[in-house]
């Protein structure tokens, strides 16, 4: 079987082909096309020797989703709401992300209040009807969108969770007045309590099934065109893959696919080196994404946002992702310091030692400067590039302005950058009560190697993984998931032997529902794999935890002394005696494929066999330029060992090992460097 795994990220499209029967690996990695996303992945196949059409599997990771969000490129969608609850929208819960800002504005809301429109009805918190739904209200409604041009609509009653008749009776109104629309509804993609929540994920989830059916559609069919007949898989937030027909309904769900790759295959890595606990770094040319791995799992969240105030109540791999990637812009703030980021020059028109037209100073060009990487070699040659751009404009905007060599202030942009990716790195780790002492740090992305010995050095992180093909890593990520679909409800009681039927029954009419989605996509039932999480709270707490049970469930009480210690684990107390209450139940569906078995490599001989000569590079350490051996990555065999100073290249990424570090080749080829 020929696998392929594609990311398409913000700069570049990352491609892995694996056969299974030669055990060779073929990676490419073209730059972006953000007007066609579909573009740069058969640009990426096309690259690679092998066709498109001798592949068996085709799974991918995006960030459509993602820069539709950030750059607001959705259509215009219409909200329907319960009469008085048009605001809820907008007023969001309140908050703000600087909260001691009088003068920063939140985000707009993605719906303007002049298309939210409220129909008559009510259902009460226990799912009772209190006012039955106004048809003539629902019929209106879809008229005035139909006049408008809206055929995206969202519909988000109060309590629907717990009662959605009503928001499927919307539906089937809408439908027989305007066939052409989308319909949206809330106790469909998310059936738990809270207003705002439940309603921002269902219009954030609305906004985005056009965009990503569009490019879906145009993939499918540019594969189709050149041969591949297998499903188009793309990976989704929570950590499986979905097929093209179930995310044209969930567009929400792959927002945050590309870096959720990304942590999955810096889990794998780790694992292979035997580190159990692995805190991810993938920095690319527009951002830095962060994960953490503790025992084995990687660390999730049911809450996450792409601006704040407007939250995505999909499980998501729980990142942190700051503007700090290669192309991020250095420039100089009103009160004269230095900064870098978080606008970023992207794949177009990119750096300017690209040669694309860039014309602004950025973490690349900085390194560039400071001979960690040679313009020659990017993308084995490949691309053209020069180093007499990137000295052009470090000199002009930033070292002329701040007095400065070209050299302090190349050395300054750079440090900044390592700055940004710490606090990112602490808010993963010390924030969440983690000692970085006890983790590994696996760098990926194009720039996470340069970057990610310094990183360690400054968070006492003593050791790092570089994988072999770290710039395409989170592409190799989509080709170690499963299908996968996951459910919740909210179910509020105490946590008494009294709920356990209940809890049943709920819990098989979830898991009756993902069987069903699983077969749907071709899962046979000896390869689907079902999970149970049971959200626990003590009784008046806001915030709530998950814990993992198995059924049939025969006792709550071991389930409530699993909630205890892991209410320990987290907030350093529990309370044995205080109430325990369940605020939720979660089903998750796995839908087993096969894995790649990756060949390990054979040893090398000595490391001067890969050495292809020598580079002037200045560190920090040194405080000077500093005679620098550089290696050929694709020469260095398993037991090979080399000491810092060196610079270690290859086609997708360059890994710098600073001096007093030393770094060994392992024998599936990860470089292991002890900083």
């Amino acid at each position: 079987m020929t696998r392929s795994g594609v990311d398409i990220g913000g700069t570049f499209t990352d491609v892995i082909i694996f056969d299974e029967e030669t055990q060779t690996i073929e990676v490419a990695k073209t730059p972006s096309t953000p007007d066609n996303p579909a573009e740069g992945v058969i640009n990426g196949l096309t690259k690679a020797e092998t066709s498109i059409e001798a592949l068996d599997f085709f799974s991918h990771g995006s960030t459509v989703g993602t820069n539709a969000l950030i750059e607001r490129k959705l259509p215009r969608i219409g909200l329907i709401t319960t009469e008085g609850f048009r605001d809820v929208h907008e007023i969001r819960d309140g908050t703000k992300a600087a909260i001691w800002d009088a003068y920063e504005d939140v985000a707009d809301p993605y719906v303007q209040r002049r298309d939210r429109l409220e129909v008559s009805e009510r259902v009460d918190y226990r799912g009772n009807v209190v006012t039955p739904l106004n048809e003539n209200d629902v019929r209106k409604a879809a008229r005035i969108f139909k006049k408008r041009g809206i055929d995206t609509i969202a519909v988000s009653l109060v309590n629907a969770y717990v009662n959605g008749d009503h928001e499927q009776q919307v539906a089937e109104i809408i439908a027989e007045e305007y066939p052409d629309a989308f319909v949206c509804q809330s106790h469909e993609i998310l059936p738990e309590m809270f207003e705002h929540e439940r309603t921002s994920t269902t219009v954030i989830n609305a906004a985005l099934v056009p965009v990503v059916r569009a490019y879906l559609t145009d993939l499918s069919s540019q594969l189709s065109e050149r041969g591949y007949d297998g499903d188009v898989l793309a990976m989704h937030s929570g950590g499986g893959v979905m097929t093209t027909d179930a995310i044209a309904f969930y567009a929400a769900r792959i927002a945050n696919s590309g870096p959720t790759a990304g942590a999955i295959a810096g889990q794998y890595i780790a694992e292979q080196c035997g580190f159990e606990n692995a805190i991810g770094f993938d920095m690319g040319g527009t951002s830095a994404d962060v994960s953490l791995t503790h025992k084995g799992e990687i660390e999730m969240t049911d809450e996450w946002a792409v601006e704040y105030g407007y939250p995505i109540m999909f499980p998501s791999t729980d990142l942190e992702t700051i503007g700090a990637g290669g192309g991020s812009i250095a420039w100089i703030d009103e009160g004269g310091s230095l900064r870098v980021g978080p606008k970023s020059q992207g794949a177009d028109p990119g750096p300017a030692c690209y040669l694309r037209g860039g014309d602004k100073p950025t973490t690349t060009d900085a390194n560039v400067v400071l001979g960690w990487v040679d313009p020659d070699a990017f993308l084995g040659g490949d691309m053209e590039a020069t180093a007499d751009p990137a000295e052009r404009v470090i000199k002009r905007d930033i070292a002329d302005p701040l007095d400065l060599t070209l050299i302090e202030a190349a050395s300054a942009i750079e440090q900044i950058a390592v700055a940004n990716m710490c606090n990112a790195v602490r808010l993963v780790s010390t924030s969440k009560g983690y000692d970085p002492r006890d983790f590994a740090l696996v760098a990926f992305g194009g720039a996470g190697p340069m970057h990610a010995a310094h990183v360690a050095r400054e968070m006492n992180i003593p050791t790092v993984i570089v994988p072999p093909y770290p710039g395409i890593n989170s592409a190799l990520g989509c080709l170690l998931v499963d299908v996968e679909h996951d459910l919740s409800q909210t179910f509020i009681a105490e946590a008494t032997e009294d709920v356990i039927d209940d809890v049943e029954d709920h819990f098989s009419e979830m898991e009756e529902e993902i069987g069903e989605r699983l077969h749907s996509e071709g899962i046979g039932d000896e390869d689907i794999r079902i999970d149970y999480t049971v959200q626990m709270r003590y009784a008046g707490q806001w915030r709530s935890l998950k814990v993992s049970c198995s059924r049939p469930i025969e006792s709550i009480e071991s389930i409530r002394q699993r909630f205890h210690e892991e209410h320990e684990r987290v907030y350093a107390y529990s309370d044995t005696d205080q109430t325990v209450e369940i605020y939720g139940l979660r089903v998750t569906g796995r839908g087993v494929v096969d894995k790649p078995a990756f060949p390990e490599i054979d040893a090398g001989d000595t490391a001067a066999d890969a050495e292809t000569g020598t580079r002037q590079a200045y560190f920090d350490e040194a405080g000077e330029f500093v005679e620098t051996t550089v290696y050929d990555r694709r020469r260095l065999g398993a037991g090979t060992t080399i000491a810092g100073p060196a610079i270690v290249e290859q086609m997708d990424s360059t890994v710098i090992v600073p001096p007093a570090a030393e770094a060994e080749v392992e024998r599936t080829g990860n470089l292991i460097i002890t900083v």
